[in-house]
């Protein structure tokens, strides 16, 4: 009976208290910080490059970028089969893939909100909710896994694979129930009630744990990381650095960009988190237009794989 009325408590709590901004002023914070640092070195900053030379690196980093994107859309495919609702195409794939560029419209909601609506016409919308919101856990906590490698370096990286302790059949509807407390604008768009009630309802879960699911996010955030990496060594031409180390920076860096929705597809987070987090160890003005670059050529993957799906949204409302 206590842990009933400490849970409720908890519920009224997290509803009452506005993390949306919260998030915002993080994002506020995150992108005037970079662009702080930004200006500070800018007259160190250069972004000639000689194609010939190191043009393959650039090409190899738009490459991972695109693989990163279908990895991506192959794990939503398995959690939604996951929730029981089984594709037998690849039109979930597809329209993932499409519908990737949305996550940088403003509010970033947009990606979710029209996967919701794709499989909410061939399912029950429990399954559209809870295969929609979950998503961004199973990345979190895949970025979280390859974080955690940073263990060889201070034990304290090994909690960050605590997000795998809920990832079963278990106890994944206490998740869904705490991020529907944090993302009460998408219920306002889905058109849904926002309540603790929303998540009672019980699916029929084909697994314990989701592995396939997890592996390809896992996959995901690599194959992004091997992307950052070859657009570095771009620049950084007498790169030592210990790979984990970057790998450990790069993946808490995306998460937080991840966890801060008010930043469109993670912009100014991503880029401020890892300026933090990588100190001194890389000199100014090569971390900047590395993550410059960076930023151009994952946005410019997203593109290229929606465009399709922009062009058809074009031609409707003409």
């Amino acid at each position: 009976m206590r842990f009933n009325v400490s849970s409720q408590r908890l519920w009224r709590i997290s509803k009452k208290f506005n993390f949306g901004v919260l998030k915002s002023i993080f994002f506020v914070l995150s992108l005037s910080y970079f662009c702080v640092y930004f200006f500070y070195n800018i007259d160190q900053i250069s972004f000639d490059i000689n194609l010939e030379k190191n043009g393959i690196n650039l090409f190899l980093s738009f490459l991972f970028c695109i693989f990163s994107i279908f990895l991506n859309a192959y794990a939503w495919k398995y959690i939604v089969k996951w929730f029981g609702k089984d594709f037998k195409r690849n039109n979930l794939v597809s329209f993932y893939v499409l519908t990737n560029i949305l996550k940088y419209v403003p509010g970033g909601i947009w990606h979710f909100v029209e996967r919701f609506n794709f499989i909410k016409k061939t399912s029950n919308p429990q399954i559209a909710l809870y295969s929609t919101l979950i998503e961004p856990y199973f990345m979190l906590s895949g970025s979280f896994l390859l974080a955690s490698l940073g263990g060889i370096f201070s034990p304290l990286y090994l909690f960050l694979i605590l997000p795998l302790v809920f990832l079963n059949r278990k106890l994944i509807y206490l998740v869904l129930k705490i991020l529907g407390s944090l993302k009460g604008k998408v219920f306002e768009v889905l058109r849904l009630p926002n309540s603790k009630y929303q998540f009672e309802k019980k699916i029929n879960i084909v697994s314990f744990f989701p592995t396939r699911a997890l592996l390809l996010e896992i996959g995901f955030v690599l194959s992004k990381f091997i992307g950052f990496y070859f657009c570095l060594n771009t620049f950084y031409i007498n790169n030592t650095l210990n790979i984990i180390f970057l790998l450990v920076i790069f993946s808490l860096s995306w998460s937080f960009g991840l966890i801060v929705p008010a930043a469109p597809g993670g912009v100014g987070v991503f880029e401020a988190c890892f300026l933090f987090l990588v100190g001194r160890n890389i000199p100014e003005n090569i971390i900047l237009v590395s993550l410059i670059y960076f930023r151009v050529i994952s946005t410019l993957a997203d593109l290229l794989l929606s465009l399709p799906f922009l062009l058809r949204r074009t031609f409707n409302k003409i």
